[in-house]
């Protein structure tokens, strides 16, 4: 199974996947830890792809979404953005949008919260 393959499998088969330095519970990047904040305190299950524990992977989802940089955040198999467009569209309240529209669950009180600290 190729890169390219593995991507298309774990994209398919997970409602929400992060693509990212590190693990959730140990983020290893500052951008790749604000991501993964963001779905952890809003709740979100996701599943998470650590780039640098191989480097096929780490290329590869960056040729599959033609974006050049990590963490890469992916709903239902459609590629969201990295983290300057999730913080962005944390703040307007798009992400609790396309949440809510695909059927992922959230806590909206979080997503509120996060809003309220950063207004």
């Amino acid at each position: 199974m190729t890169a390219q393959d593995k991507i298309k499998d774990t994209v398919t088969t997970n409602d929400v996947v992060l693509f990212m330095k590190g693990t959730k519970s140990m983020p290893q990047c500052g951008f790749s830890s604000r991501v993964a904040g963001v779905l952890n305190f809003m709740g979100v299950e996701y599943a998470d792809v650590n780039v640098l524990a191989d480097d096929d992977i780490r290329q590869g989802i960056k040729d599959y979404s033609d974006w050049p940089t990590i963490p890469q955040l992916y709903v239902k198999g459609e590629f969201v953005g990295g983290c300057d467009i999730i913080t962005e569209m944390t703040l307007s309240g798009e992400l609790d949008t396309l949440f809510s529209e695909s059927g992922v669950a959230f806590d909206k009180d979080a997503a509120e919260k996060i809003r309220e600290a950063n207004s």
